[in-house]
Order: structure tokens, then C-alpha cells, then sequence
């Protein structure tokens, strides 16, 4: 099992500027808009897969379809993140059983074969389906298309202050990271890309980012 550490660089001032700390009224208004355009239109050229997949996680495992679970957001505000559900019903519970086979580094938690994710999870999981939902959370607000993935309350209980920066924007469905690897990106490394990305944020950098998740999804690296 690996061990959560407190903070994965000490030595780097907790501190940056510039980007999308620095944008204009009208550069975040230029990404707002382009998060409620792409938002929108992917879900109605999607519906028939969310559909599909609703039907095929009603079928044949109990619970709901639609997973909220709570996730930290810009500011450390707390919200709802959807999710279709691809684990069993009581695999939150089920988490302390499994944390010796954990694969992650830092405070992430993560099982490449996790035997609590369902047969049709695991189809979701891989393409990236169970993530459709947060289109909703994009068209509400609490996300953007683009930036640092929102963690979990007990991940942040482990953050320190270089790890808070992330904080400090919008959180979003895609990544730097996330087309670079995913969960097989290292905790740290992550961390370091989301700063970078935050410091180096322009409109065109979101649409490269857009661009590079559709192969790299196909690709389905990193994806459990």
C-alpha cells in the first residue's frame, strides 16, 4: 500500500500568478461560453450513449444510475459531481478492505483491476463514458471543460500548500494530465502540470487540450 504524504514539494513557494489567476473579464467569459457551447452540444450528440448506458447499469446491477458524490471545488467549495455508477452499490464501504492494494501515489486511490468496479463499469470506465455526466456540472457552473480534476474532501485533508493551488480555479473534466497518461501519471507530476496549466492558461490552450482528449480517450491509456 502506498502511503498519502502531506505534501509532495516543500521547496516551492506556495505561490503563482499570472494566467488564468491573471484573465480577463472577457477571456473568462470567452471560456464560460465555450464550456456551455461544447457542454450542450456533446450532450445532445451523446444522449444515445448515455442512454445506452443507463439502460445497461439498470440492468444488470441494483442502485441508481446517476453517482453524486462529493468532490472539492475552486475555493475548496464543496459540490456534487455526477457520475454514471460504475461500481457496486456498496463500494464506498467496501473501500477500507481494499486500501493495501492500493496503486496510487500521494492521497490518490486507485485499483487498476478494482474488484469492486461492475462488468459494465469496467466498459464505462475505460472509455470514459461514467465521466458524460459532469457535462451537467460544466452547465451548471461548479466545472469547466478544462482544469485541474476536482479531488476528494480526504484527499485534500492531505494536501499542502503547493497542492492547494489547485484550488484556486475551476475545476474540470480534462487535463493536462488527463491526455498525458491518467491514473498512470504520478501524484506529484500531476501537480505539476495542473500549475503549469494554471500559469500558462489561454483560450488556446483549452481548445489543444479538447482537441488531444477525443485520441486520447480512444487511446484509453491510463483508464481503471
Amino acid at each position: 500500500m502506498r502511503t498519502a504524504a502531506a505534501s509532495t514539494d516543500t521547496t516551492v513557494p506556495p505561490r503563482i500568478d499570472g494566467g488564468l489567476l491573471a484573465a480577463s473579464r472577457g477571456q473568462l467569459l470567452a471560456k464560460r461560453a465555450l464550456d456551455v457551447t461544447i457542454a450542450l452540444s456533446a450532450l445532445v450528440v451523446l444522449s444515445p450513449v448515455l442512454l445506452a448506458a443507463a439502460c445497461s447499469i439498470k440492468l444488470t446491477s441494483a442502485g441508481p444510475v446517476l453517482y453524486p458524490q462529493e468532490r472539492i471545488g475552486r475555493d475548496g467549495r464543496p459540490f456534487r459531481m455526477f457520475k454514471l455508477r460504475s461500481m457496486r452499490l456498496d463500494a464506498e464501504r467496501e473501500r477500507s478492505s481494499y486500501l493495501h492494494l492500493n496503486e496510487a501515489t500521494g492521497p490518490l486511490f486507485k485499483i487498476r483491476n478494482d474488484p469492486r468496479i461492475t462488468p459494465v463499469g469496467r466498459v464505462l470506465r475505460s472509455w470514459s463514458i461514467d465521466e458524460l455526466p459532469q457535462l451537467l456540472n460544466v452547465l451548471h457552473g461548479e466545472m469547466s471543460l478544462v482544469g485541474p480534476r476536482p479531488p476528494l474532501p480526504e484527499e485534500c485533508e492531505h494536501y499542502g500548500p503547493r497542492e492547494r493551488l489547485r484550488l484556486l480555479v475551476k475545476p474540470g473534466i480534462t487535463c493536462v494530465w488527463q491526455i498525458s497518461g491518467r491514473s498512470d501519471v504520478p501524484f506529484a507530476e500531476q501537480v505539476r502540470m495542473d500549475l503549469d496549466y494554471i500559469t500558462g492558461w489561454s483560450l488556446g490552450s483549452d481548445l489543444r487540450i479538447l482537441l488531444r482528449t477525443v485520441p486520447a480517450v480512444l487511446g484509453r491509456q491510463g483508464a481503471y
